[in-house]
């Protein structure tokens, strides 16, 4: 089976809604594919009626952002939690209106020097839409500031940018505690990502364990190679399970659907794990 457990659609930073991102799994050979938008799970709905229509597999997700202590951005994908646990639902709630927050102030500095404007930025997310730094991205680019949102990220919103601006997130054990509170399977997404910036060490790695953490993503893209033989040590040494996905965001990315994939000995031990809501998987007994 092609298993990919990480896509973005644009209730949060992807390009293409729910719906079309199930149609382009399908289309790309997928099996199942997971939905899993920046602190948001509304997008579950419609992924799942044109998973069904497709014929492929659902797996509902959400990727939760996290900041360490020394301000560290960590992100921990959640599967099959439920999607109404108030704990979980507040933490996401006050992310969520402090990326709000922050985006505005980052605009504020930005128009000091770029052709950039709050209402702009505005015309490149919908109602209910995880705002985030992809947003302003792609302002710059209508403006012409940029070709595309990566040059946007390496020239201008990088985290060491004066227009940067940091804002509210859960510590990650905390994160992990709740995912696993409401029924979910928590894995570290992207662990060594040292080309987006800094990682974490051992000690936060050991606190996320020591709260519950169940899996770690280690074929992506952005994890060297060197990083993912120390992942599969530490997996091995935990009893952790080991997903491999594409970050798809549409447009947004150069993130081919695919690209990496999830074995499917993983997913059942993501499905007999998580007990907040359920997957639909055509030829299956859903759990």
């Amino acid at each position: 089976m092609m298993i990919d457990l990480h896509a973005h659609s644009t209730v949060s930073d992807g390009t293409e809604p729910p719906a079309d991102v199930m149609w382009a799994a399908a289309a790309a050979g997928l099996d199942v594919v997971a939905l899993t938008d920046h602190d948001s799970t509304a997008g579950w709905e419609a992924a799942q009626s044109a998973a069904i229509a497709a014929g492929i597999g659902f797996v509902p997700g959400m990727e939760v952002t996290c900041r360490t202590v020394d301000g560290i951005s960590v992100h921990v994908l959640s599967y099959l939690h439920d999607p109404t646990h108030p704990g979980l639902l507040a933490e996401i709630g006050k992310a969520r209106e402090a990326r709000m927050t922050r985006a505005e102030r980052m605009v504020e500095l930005l128009a000091e020097d770029f052709p950039i404007t709050w209402s702009e930025v505005a015309n490149h997310f919908g109602h209910g839409t995880t705002i985030g730094r992809p947003h302003i991205a792609d302002a710059l680019v209508a403006a012409g500031v940029v070709s595309d949102r990566s040059e946007a990220f390496a020239q201008i919103l990088t985290a060491h940018s004066r227009y940067y601006v940091p804002h509210y997130a859960p510590d990650p054990a905390t994160a992990v505690t709740l995912v696993r509170e409401a029924g979910g399977v928590p894995v570290f997404a992207h662990p060594v990502a040292s080309s987006r910036g800094r990682i974490v060490g051992d000690v936060v790695f050991a606190e996320m364990i020591d709260a519950g953490l169940a899996g770690v993503e280690i074929d992506h893209r952005d994890n060297p190679e060197a990083g993912r033989q120390k992942l599969r040590r530490i997996a091995a040494r935990h009893d952790l399970l080991i997903t491999g996905s594409s970050d798809y965001h549409g447009a947004g990315k150069p993130n081919r659907l695919g690209e990496n994939t999830t074995d499917e000995t993983m997913l059942d031990r993501i499905l007999s794990m998580g007990s907040g809501t359920k997957a639909y998987l055509p030829g299956r007994l859903a759990r």
